[in-house]
């Protein structure tokens, strides 16, 4: 029996990375599927080969999955948000970084395509986003020294990049380490043809970093709360950090009175924006018919005016 690491899945294959780097691609046993079980990109697991073919026997425990993208044990997803084209949604980067605390994987968030805006446009928008430092979350802007800003979060790690489709989540890759330039082209030539590509993640080696990282498919909308509503307090640090002050243990930080967080929000210790964000969440995962916010579509008035 051998022992691998999950980097890629492919029409029913899946090629495992042995400790000394070689890859042996596999079958994942019909147990699996009876099971309702499927091995993700990042999963361990135990196998057997013989004659070039491989067959999985067991997955090991993980320590936190993702559902998008659909991967395994992260260590740190880079959070890929443009500032335009895309146009910026506040409200879409709080999901993401909602369902990352819920499975305890680290963010970094990094904005991409400042270039498209104006130095004062530019100076707006990072003080727009200046609450996510003030969280705890590192920031980083496109433009930056992008070397100095990732190398001691990259290394020795298992990273995937997330973010809305032209986002430039492989801009991005590709400028932080050269190599995943090809590496990245063989990879989509290899998918293609498969089916379903787009739904594809494989994880790249990166000598440069000793590390694995990840590009993964873009993604329109986010709607992944898979947790009861009173968890989701815990998953915003700052509210988080202030709920234990509220009169009431099982405090919604909605309409209680002596409300901690509400009276944070009143004094702007935590932001109204990450507030509302809360508040719609909660309602969504209540089951209620949310009012989505138009944060993008504020911007993209703002840049106008």
């Amino acid at each position: 029996m051998k022992t691998g690491r999950i980097i890629r899945s492919l029409a029913g294959y899946y090629d495992l990375m042995l400790e000394d780097g070689t890859v042996e691609r596999t079958r994942a046993r019909g147990q699996f599927r009876k099971n309702g079980q499927k091995p993700l990109v990042g999963d361990w697991a135990d196998f057997e080969s013989e004659n070039g073919e491989g067959l999985i026997w067991a997955l090991h425990e993980r320590e936190n999955s993702l559902v998008r993208p659909p991967m395994a044990n992260v260590d740190l997803a880079i959070v890929v948000t443009s500032v335009v084209e895309p146009a910026f949604s506040q409200n879409l980067l709080d999901r993401q970084l909602v369902a990352l605390e819920a499975e305890k994987v680290h963010p970094v968030l990094y904005f991409s395509k400042l270039d498209l805006l104006s130095e004062e446009e530019r100076a707006t928008f990072k003080a727009k986003v200046s609450l996510y430092e003030a969280i705890g979350y590192p920031v980083i802007f496109a433009g930056d020294d992008l070397q100095t800003a990732f190398s001691p979060l990259l290394k020795d790690r298992v990273v995937v990049a997330m973010g809305q489709t032209g986002a430039g989540k492989s801009t991005l890759l590709n400028q932080l380490a050269p190599e995943l330039q090809l590496a990245v082209g063989e990879v989509s030539q290899a998918l293609s043809r498969g089916k379903h590509t787009t739904r594809q993640v494989s994880l790249i080696p990166v000598p440069e970093y000793e590390t694995l990282i990840a590009d993964t498919p873009g993604f329109s909308s986010y709607e992944v709360f898979d947790f009861p509503v009173e968890q989701l307090g815990d998953y915003f640090p700052e509210i988080r950090q202030v709920a234990v002050n509220c009169r009431f243990r099982t405090c919604s930080h909605l309409n209680e009175p002596g409300c901690a967080v509400k009276e944070a929000v009143e004094l702007g210790s935590i932001s109204a924006e990450r507030y509302n964000s809360y508040e719609l969440f909660y309602q969504i995962i209540k089951g209620k018919r949310p009012v989505y916010q138009k944060t993008s579509s504020k911007w993209k008035q703002d840049r106008l005016n």
